[in-house]
């Protein structure tokens, strides 16, 4: 298996969730760029290569076993203090186009399994989400 840095661990988490309803929306791609651009996690991090880790991320998802294959990837990657950060990125891609997909929220419990996140965070990290992707009509 491939190994990635903490950031295109991140970034991975991102593109999957984005993929996980086998389409990424222009609002998702904007999101993944905006986050990158703006977050302190991705200081540094080479903004160019997200194509080619989309790339990586689509060719897993060819598999059976794709999105475990990811998790465990980045499971490797991520050092435990990232896993809710991870969770709040997919939560941000996955609110991004305004509505979220079965195969995305599917996605998301994975993570919060995987990683067993604490039901209040989990909550507070969607909530917040739910709160800044809300229309005003």
């Amino acid at each position: 298996m491939a190994q990635i840095t903490p950031q295109e661990a991140l970034a991975y988490i991102m593109v999957v969730t984005s993929a996980a309803d086998t389409r990424m929306t222009e609002a998702e791609l904007s999101s993944i760029i905006n986050v990158i651009d703006c977050l302190p996690v991705f200081v540094g991090f080479d903004k160019s290569v997200v194509i080619a880790l989309a790339d990586d991320c689509y060719g897993y998802l060819q598999d059976e076993d794709g999105l475990e294959k990811i998790l465990d990837i980045v499971h490797d990657a991520l050092p435990e203090r990232l896993t809710e950060t991870a969770y709040a990125l997919a939560v941000e891609v996955a609110a991004a186009d305004l509505h979220v997909e079965q195969e995305e929220l599917a996605f998301l419990q994975m993570m919060r399994d995987r990683w067993n996140l604490d039901e209040l965070t989990v909550a507070a990290i969607e909530r917040s989400a739910r709160v800044r992707f809300r229309k005003a009509q």
